[in-house]
């Protein structure tokens, strides 16, 4: 049953001092606490809990965990036609971990021209510390070494927790997607946690499971709680991707 109020989080607590996700709210979807710090420590405690930071300027830090849960499993990603021409057509390639603030300030401006924007300077800095750390990694489509499209997200274990991506040409976020999925398939990763679900997203292969079935997938995938890692070093061109496998 769902709680009538949220847990206020002291900064000085333990980084995994969230309260049990089964009191989150019903209405708003999933809020369950507010305060504490997006401390490195903290924010790999919360994905592992099935909780993510989502909160606006002059709000304080909020955190989440819907239900039901949308996910993708690489497997099930559905390449269209459409995109398929677009990749057979594209001259780009995809870039890793190459210049990840590029990527998530590119994310932010995109989201703030359409109706403001949760990445804020805050979330921004947390996310680059992440980053620095081995834990959060960007997906990068340039062509004529020029950032058109990417994807930013943590990963644990063999899941993946997007945050964002955004898109300056046609199908550029689904390139940065489907590469995503090659090299988590590549590493017997095969869970990417799309957090809220949305049409374009269900387009694309996703899925909701209920909480508990998702905190139960969850917990396979982050156990152990490591780096992923043998991420490419090279770039990959987009109209390889049809290939791999």
């Amino acid at each position: 049953m769902s709680a009538t109020r949220i847990i206020w989080l002291d900064p000085g607590a333990p980084p995994d001092a969230f309260p049990d996700v089964e009191s989150a709210l019903a209405e708003p979807d999933g809020l369950l606490a507010a305060g504490g710090d997006l401390g490195v420590e903290r924010l790999i405690a919360a994905y592992r809990c099935g909780i993510f930071p989502w909160f606006e300027e002059g709000q304080p830090i909020l955190w989440w965990s819907p239900d039901p849960r949308c996910i993708l499993r690489p497997t099930d990603l559905h390449v269209s036609r459409r995109l398929r021409r677009y990749i057979r057509r594209s001259s780009a390639v995809l870039t890793f971990n190459r210049t990840f603030t590029e990527v998530i300030q590119s994310c932010a401006a995109k989201r703030r021209s359409r109706q403001g924007t949760w990445i804020t300077r805050t979330m921004i800095d947390a996310y680059v510390r992440l980053h620095d750390n081995g834990w959060a990694h960007s997906i990068e489509v340039r062509e004529d070494d020029r950032l058109i499209g990417g994807l930013y997200g943590v990963a644990i274990g063999h899941a993946f927790f997007a945050e964002s991506m955004f898109s300056d040409a046609p199908s550029a976020s689904s390139f940065a997607l489907l590469g995503l999925s090659r090299h988590l398939l590549a590493n017997n990763a095969n869970l990417i946690d799309c957090q809220i679900q949305s049409q374009h997203l269900l387009t694309l292969g996703a899925t909701t499971v209920p909480r508990v079935e998702f905190l139960r997938i969850l917990r396979e995938a982050c156990d152990p709680p490591l780096r992923l890692g043998n991420w490419p070093k090279h770039p990959i061109s987009v109209s390889d991707l049809l290939i791999q496998r």
